[in-house]
């Protein structure tokens, strides 16, 4: 199930669920970035919980529920997330962009946003190349004011 929507795929089991979502899918919000699992420009969301997608086999996730960027607002508005990165300039080049949102919807629902520091920590699997760190520990400080899930959501 990706993005709320069940697919039959078959691809040879050495492809990645990155490669499988881009090139079988279709679904190119998911970046590319280090193939290495230390950018997160491939962070999807894997049953609610954040994996980069680059380091898990494709066939791993049969049966799982997979939310990718273009999954956060099916019905054309933003998640408060997306929200927060456009109104605190979260984003600069945008290619890590994805990921990050990602990443920052699963720590707010984890309720790790109680703190700058604390954002910054669960973050820190995202690199942003273009220095946006600063806009977007503000972004996700926001958007888990804006749920009341500042901390102590699942864990």
């Amino acid at each position: 199930m990706v993005n709320g929507a069940e697919h039959a795929l078959s691809f040879d089991p050495r492809t990645t669920l990155l490669d499988a979502l881009r090139d079988r899918l279709h679904l190119t919000g998911t970046k590319k970035g280090c193939s290495l699992g230390q950018c997160g420009a491939c962070t999807v969301l894997v049953d609610g919980e954040r994996i980069v997608s680059c380091l898990t086999l494709a066939v791993m996730q049969d049966g799982r529920e997979i939310t990718t960027i273009e999954g956060l607002a099916p019905e054309g508005e933003l998640h408060p997330v997306q929200e927060a990165f456009v109104a605190h300039d979260g984003f600069q080049c945008g290619y890590c962009t994805p990921g990050q949102i990602m990443s920052a919807v699963a720590l707010i629902e984890e309720g790790h946003a109680g703190s700058d520091a604390e954002i910054r920590e669960w973050m820190s699997g995202n690199l942003c190349r273009c220095g946006a760190y600063t806009n977007i520990v503000d972004a996700v400080r926001a958007a888990a004011a804006k749920s009341g899930a500042a901390a102590g959501g699942r864990s």
